[in-house]
């Protein structure tokens, strides 16, 4: 659930973005169907889609009434209950920040940020994309009642076309290390090309990305990156997630541990080292509900025929709580949703330093957990015959 405050300004984003991108009446008819069109382009029809797809004007209003609102809803979920520290001219790079919808969500979801003077390199290939962005940030900034010379953060907008399948070097561009690195819905354009059956590619662009992101970042910043909630998302930020651990990126979130990630293939991570975990049913991701999200923006997903009746994202913060996190601390993530088992049982999949953990009880008990919660576990030594899970009971 979203703050009071915070749920008041997102349920004024689709008013604010039809006032800041009007559409012509005789186009605006046709926006439901260009959302369909978009959103087939960006998931089942990548191959179709130009790398300036966001140049047409009939998909960057798409993307702007329907992709924007929904990313920032997302995020505006997920921040909170992030440890991202800030202080006054901090600075954050943000890769792939298309409308600037990473700094749209921080200013949305942070109050506390909005007077800390900090200095934001957003980068993108599309520059449509980044100066509607900026018109937004500043609309968004005016119906708070800030303005002009009140905007305590400065935005730098960076035309920038980012290939994370290379080794990189520290960019040529000579920015300053930053305070916090993020990356949101960008690798997806990497991975989803990389054919399933060709993992050491998989593992290859994960390397490069860790490079380019541990460059980029001051040596105890946080990197954030943030994914659709797919099996080959989950895939790709468990392996990121290794290849970070390599440069000392150790995992602050959602991770509970900073041992080898039980979705990462191969034999799970568990006390006793048994069982295998398939990573082609299962993976690290949280599904969030959306009956909180704008009225608007739910009828205007019905009128594209896509309606989102929960949104699903898979993450990975790096920092240092996992790492100081003791074993026998023994927490651990929740990553399903609840679902029945044998004897009017119920259970759900969770993430923990004895890898993947099935923590059963009563249906109520279960369901009163929720995904992306931290819960204690209590491992009795048998494991799930159908997963390979450590069982634990609810108490």
């Amino acid at each position: 659930m979203l703050e009071t405050e915070c749920q008041k300004t997102i349920n004024t984003i689709p008013a604010l973005i039809e006032k800041t991108f009007p559409i012509p009446a005789k186009f605006r008819s046709k926006l439901p169907s260009d959302i369909a069109e978009l959103s087939r382009l960006l998931t089942n029809k990548r191959g179709d889609r130009s790398l300036s797809y966001l140049a047409r004007p009939n998909f960057l209003s798409a993307y702007l009434y329907y992709f924007l609102p929904w990313n920032l809803f997302r995020l505006c979920l997920l921040i909170p209950t992030l440890n991202i520290k800030l202080s006054a001219n901090d600075s954050i790079t943000d890769f792939g920040c298309g409308p600037l919808t990473f700094v749209s969500a921080l200013w949305i979801a942070r109050a506390d940020l909005r007077n800390v003077p900090l200095e934001i390199n957003c980068i993108d290939r599309s520059s449509q994309a980044m100066e509607a962005g900026k018109k937004f940030f500043t609309a968004l900034c005016e119906a708070a009642g800030l303005g002009g010379q009140n905007i305590s953060w400065k935005i730098n907008l960076i035309k920038e076309d980012i290939d994370f399948r290379k080794t990189h070097k520290p960019s040529a561009k000579k920015r300053n290390p930053a305070s916090l690195v993020c990356a949101v819905n960008i690798f997806n354009e990497v991975y989803e090309n990389i054919p399933h059956s060709d993992p050491q590619a998989l593992e290859k662009a994960a390397a490069s990305a860790a490079v380019l992101l541990n460059n980029e970042a001051k040596k105890d910043a946080p990197i954030l990156i943030v994914e659709p909630g797919v099996p080959q998302s989950g895939k790709f930020i468990s392996l990121l997630r290794h290849e970070l651990m390599k440069l000392n990126r150790l995992p602050a979130s959602p991770c509970t541990h900073a041992e080898n990630c039980p979705f990462i293939g191969g034999p799970a991570k568990m006390t006793r080292g048994r069982n295998w975990i398939d990573t082609k049913k299962r993976w690290c991701h949280f599904a969030f509900e959306t009956f909180s999200a704008p009225r608007e923006l739910h009828r205007l997903s019905a009128a594209a025929k896509i309606p989102k009746e929960r949104l699903v994202l898979s993450y990975l913060l790096t920092g240092d709580s996992a790492g100081k996190r003791r074993k026998e601390d023994a927490y651990a993530r929740v990553i399903s949703d609840s679902f029945p088992l044998p004897e009017n049982r119920y259970g759900r999949y969770c993430c923990s330093p004895d890898g993947l953990v099935l923590i059963t009880g009563k249906r109520n008990d279960i369901e009163e957990l929720t995904p992306h919660s931290l819960e204690k576990y209590y491992a009795n030594g048998q494991y799930d015959k159908k997963s390979g899970a450590l069982i634990s009971e609810v108490k």
